[in-house]
């Protein structure tokens, strides 16, 4: 994370929408399930939706080969195959995805609220490429916005697929991952505290998710 990107975070982690206690899980925790209930551990600021599509692709890490990059010294410094989903998560329990370049730099925390109520935190473990994402957003081909990074063989065995593909080719067609995307939240580095309640002023919200997206427009990290 670059250092103008770390300074706007710690500005904003003195406040936040109105949370109270917490669940979240951590990697050994994780299950699909628990997306149903789950509840945000970390403050967060929300930046809105580039896109609200319920497509949400795959690709297999495994196709990630230079050890060079950010994307693969990322996956294999802070990321664990969940042996049961073949999603990658790291030690909080997010999960592994690839994003546009307006969502920053590997290693970017987001949670994804859907339209069904369910909020999935996710971490950026991969970038599309400019050229498929021309808009920073969403791939150019399906208007995915959400690609899951997995291990195809573990994700398959869970999943399954009649074509041929982990779940058809769209994990919008499993029930915890069903759903429109409503809102992108960036997850901050603080934690909320059980019990406590965080209280912003809806215009504070507005000006900092609109001071905020205006700078994620500008970044064109984690290539």
């Amino acid at each position: 994370m670059n250092t103008l990107f770390k300074k706007m975070i710690c500005a904003f982690s003195a406040l936040s929408l109105l949370f109270m206690t917490t669940s979240g899980f951590t990697m050994e925790e994780f299950s699909l399930s628990q997306l149903k209930n789950y509840e945000r551990e970390f403050k967060s600021v929300s930046i809105g939706a580039c896109n609200t599509s319920s497509t949400k692709t795959y690709e297999d890490y495994r196709m990630i080969t230079d050890p060079a990059s950010r994307q693969y010294k990322h996956i294999h410094t802070h990321m664990t195959v969940d042996p049961t989903t073949g999603f990658l998560l790291d030690e909080d329990g997010f999960i592994g995805v690839a994003l546009g370049y307006l969502f920053g730099e590997i290693g970017t925390r987001y949670y994804i609220v859907l339209d069904t109520g369910i909020i999935i935190p996710v971490v950026k473990i991969d970038a599309k490429a400019s050229v498929d994402a021309t808009d920073g957003c969403s791939a150019n081909v399906n208007a995915s916005v959400i690609e899951f990074v997995i291990d195809a063989d573990v994700a398959y065995e869970y999943f399954g697929g009649g074509n041929g593909l982990v779940n058809n080719g769209n994990y919008n067609n499993h029930q915890y991952l069903n759903g429109h995307i409503l809102d992108f939240e960036l997850v901050l580095d603080e934690k909320i505290e059980d019990g406590v309640i965080y209280e912003t002023k809806l215009k504070d919200v507005k000006k900092m998710s609109e001071d905020l997206s205006d700078f994620i427009k500008m970044v064109e990290g984690g290539y």
